[in-house]
């Protein structure tokens, strides 16, 4: 029988519905891993007044000494920071510093083999910068504390039949639309290719089927509204087709969502963020799921924000961070344990493309 690997579930942002996502999804949590919370121990015990059931937050100093249960939850407190005035639904430095503090100490962890993954629940961007830290987000936090320099964000759509998992990776992420352009080169583009096929290789059976999007309506239209597709996206494709991935593009968005919702793709390379995130999110809502990619340590998120306007009120969903969860497990297993524990997918039963 396969040991449910150790996960260290970070709080982010107290004020927003991190805590109540947590204690509402608890027992479940229990049969997906072993989960531990990194985060602050009173925010922890108020937020189990939200829980199907009665709930006691254990405090705990050492990652091994945890022993998570359906009624109880292991703590680690991650900050210094005092956050007894936090106010729900406001932003503060505290909290800010606070959720930043979460994560690092759940990298370093995991770094250090205590855990076998990390699952974020959502911090907030201005609360980062309100403390002090330039960051646009956990992606870029987790690259400079593991020290990589080649990373991406995928947003991922487990299977749900009869749709198989779509991966959706992006090749600039955090910055304004003006500027993304200067960033989309050749080099980026293939640089993503090969994460995605890295990681959907763990996710789905047989060899991953990816396809790249154009970055102008309808590719371009042979060079009517730009050449990018030509001059930088193309090569990118030939060159990791050259390398062995099988990939295809560019290929216009707003068909190739289409064709890989029907089976066609498993993974997808975007050029932006709301190019893929916002396809996604409306072929999956609360099923969808962040993972890091490039990292030494797995790293999910739930694919939702703090959503200050609705915490505390007790009507957060959860089950994002229960598909973080699942994901998360996923991918720290070994090939052997996936072959094994994986069943037959349904576009080689049906022989669909």
């Amino acid at each position: 029988m396969t040991t449910r690997p150790r996960i260290l579930v970070t709080l982010g942002d107290v004020a927003g519905i991190g805590p109540e996502v947590v204690a509402k999804a608890w027992p479940e949590l229990q049969t997906i891993c072993r989960p531990i919370v990194i985060g602050d121990i009173g925010w922890m015990r108020q937020a189990t007044r939200f829980a199907p059931q009665p709930l006691e937050v254990m405090p705990v100093t050492r990652i091994e000494e945890a022993a998570p249960s359906p009624r109880s939850i292991p703590c680690l407190q991650g900050t210094t920071q005092d956050l007894r005035d936090i106010v729900v639904g406001k932003v503060s430095a505290a909290s800010g510093r606070a959720a930043y503090d979460f994560l690092c100490t759940a990298i370093d962890r995991t770094l250090a083999k205590e855990a076998d993954g990390i699952v974020t629940l959502p911090l907030h961007k201005e609360g980062l910068h309100a403390a002090g830290l330039r960051y646009p987000g956990h992606t870029e936090i987790l690259a400079e504390r593991t020290g990589v320099k080649e990373f991406g964000m995928m947003l991922y759509a487990p299977p749900r039949p009869p749709s198989l998992g779509i991966g959706v990776v992006h090749v600039t992420l955090h910055m304004a639309l003006r500027d993304t352009f200067q960033h989309i080169t050749t080099d980026a583009v293939l640089e993503k290719i090969h994460l995605l096929q890295g990681v959907m290789r763990k996710l789905c059976d047989g060899v991953p089927r990816l396809a790249v999007a154009a970055l102008n309506p309808h590719a371009s239209d042979g060079g009517l509204f730009g050449d990018e597709e030509r001059t930088i996206i193309a090569p990118a494709v030939q060159r990791a087709q050259a390398a062995g991935v099988n990939v295809v593009g560019p290929l216009p968005s707003d068909t190739l969502f289409v064709h890989a919702q029907r089976g066609k793709f498993d993974g997808i390379v975007a050029m932006y963020h709301d190019q893929g995130h916002i396809a996604l999110k409306l072929l999956t809502g609360l099923a969808a799921v962040n993972v890091t990619l490039g990292l030494p340590i797995v790293r999910t998120s739930v694919a939702h924000g703090t959503a200050y306007d609705i915490a505390g009120k007790g009507i957060a969903d959860h089950r994002s961070l229960l598909e973080a969860a699942r994901v998360a497990a996923l991918l720290t297993r070994s090939e052997p344990e996936r072959q094994r524990g994986s069943t037959e997918n349904p576009r080689w039963r049906s022989g669909s493309e």
